[in-house]
């Protein structure tokens, strides 16, 4: 029971709307031969409809049908972007259906079929043959002229072998009301199979869009974590191994210092690899000032503001600011002087972060890094902003704003 279920089951819902589309449409083949090729059998049977006329008047209806239903298939194909539309085809089927219509209005006006059994075939003929034509179509706006063409056409026609203007008229009406009913159900179900196959690869879009955004979280995360330590690690290292050669005993303090961070760094990259890690201000602020102090520099950092009271998001963006400062000014340049200020302006209504040193070569070593935009992506979450360059005299000022009213940031000196 399972192995019956399971093709339906497995299927997408853009799979089962198909699924239920194209069967809806196979089952319209069947309705056309039934309800209009054997029930005029039956009744030129009873009529005086000779049977062989009969007979070739069914299998004209089941040949239309047939070709009717192979324009819907191709058209389906078309509408979940797997072909190109049928327009060919398309043509072929409005023409296979005005050839029927023309010989069943003759074999009216000159043969034997029975006037009530024409109606019938000329209007099932052409109400699917609209239907199958219309899905085949891209533009809604020539949708609506295929009815109105085909009953003025069969209209047309029926004038024009000289049959009464009663007929005219009830052709017209008949296959005008049939035509456009036909239309409008399989140009809603090819709109409807359509929209949901768009919902369905947005989706799918949305999951990809997720996913990449996720990497690059990852990414930023793991250089934001990274880079600092690694830094300090490389500084510190670089000093164990001057203290070896000079044979002082101070080196292994520095390698078990090294040491220490390595076991810190794995740590903080299982946290975030978990996505639970988030940056205490405060724990940056004293970080930094004890990395770029142990690196020979003079640091000042200076907080009027209770940092830990700001809230969770806020001290992750600064902190995270802190952090890649932090790395920057260890890796570039030779700096002796670092700053680190947080104040909240009142007047200005932001709270502010500035990070500033000496020591900024006149230029860049090595290509630009992503550890800026990492933070203003970061910044921007808080509706902050980020700005960085030289400030004169081989100085490099970071200043990361916040709004205080907008995060609902209450500061207390």
């Amino acid at each position: 029971m399972s192995k019956l279920t399971g093709w339906w089951k497995n299927r997408s819902s853009a799979g089962k709307v198909e699924v239920y589309t194209r069967w809806s449409f196979h089952f319209f083949v069947l309705i056309e031969i039934v309800s209009f090729g054997l029930v005029s059998l039956v009744a030129g049977s009873e009529s005086s409809t000779p049977r062989p006329l009969a007979v070739v008047a069914v299998l004209v209806v089941v040949a239309h049908s047939v070709l009717v239903g192979f324009l819907s298939s191709r058209a389906l194909d078309a509408v979940c972007g797997r072909r190109e539309r049928p327009v060919r085809l398309a043509v072929v089927t409005a023409a296979a259906t005005g050839a029927a219509v023309l010989v069943f209005l003759c074999l009216r006006r000159f043969g034997s079929l029975d006037e009530s059994a024409a109606p019938s075939l000329v209007v099932g003929v052409t109400c699917f043959g609209c239907g199958s034509v219309v899905l085949a179509m891209e533009k809604v706006r020539r949708m609506k002229y295929v009815p109105l063409a085909a009953a003025a056409g069969t209209a047309a026609v029926v004038a024009a072998l000289g049959l009464s203007p009663n007929e005219v008229v009830g052709y017209f009406a008949g296959v005008l009301l049939a035509g456009v009913f036909l239309a409008f159900t399989c140009g809603f179900s090819g709109w409807l199979l359509r929209t949901v196959y768009e919902l369905d690869h947005a989706r799918e879009l949305q999951a990809r869009l997720a996913v990449a955004e996720e990497r690059l979280r990852f990414g930023r995360d793991l250089h934001d974590v990274m880079g600092r330590n690694l830094a300090v690690i490389a500084l510190k290292s670089e000093l164990a191994v001057q203290l070896a050669r000079r044979e002082r005993p101070e080196a292994v303090d520095q390698m078990i210092e090294v040491q220490r961070i390595a076991r810190e760094s794995q740590m903080e990259v299982r946290d975030v690899v978990r996505g639970y890690r988030e940056a205490d201000l405060a724990v940056e602020l004293e970080g930094a000032r004890g990395v770029l102090s142990a690196a020979g520099m003079d640091c000042r950092v200076e907080f009027a503001t209770a940092a830990r009271e700001l809230p969770a998001e806020v001290q992750s963006a600064l902190g995270w600011v802190v952090r890649e400062a932090t790395t920057n000014v260890l890796r570039h340049g030779d700096a002796r002087s670092c700053l680190i200020r947080l104040t909240d302006r009142e007047a200005a209504g932001t709270l502010t972060l500035l990070v500033e040193n000496d020591g900024v070569p006149d230029a860049p070593a090595g290509p630009p890094g992503s550890g800026l935009a990492g933070l203003r992506e970061r910044l921007a979450a808080v509706e902050g902003t980020l700005h960085a360059g030289p400030a004169g005299g081989g100085r490099f000022r970071l200043r990361a704003e916040i709004p205080l009213e907008a995060r609902g940031v209450e500061v207390r000196a």
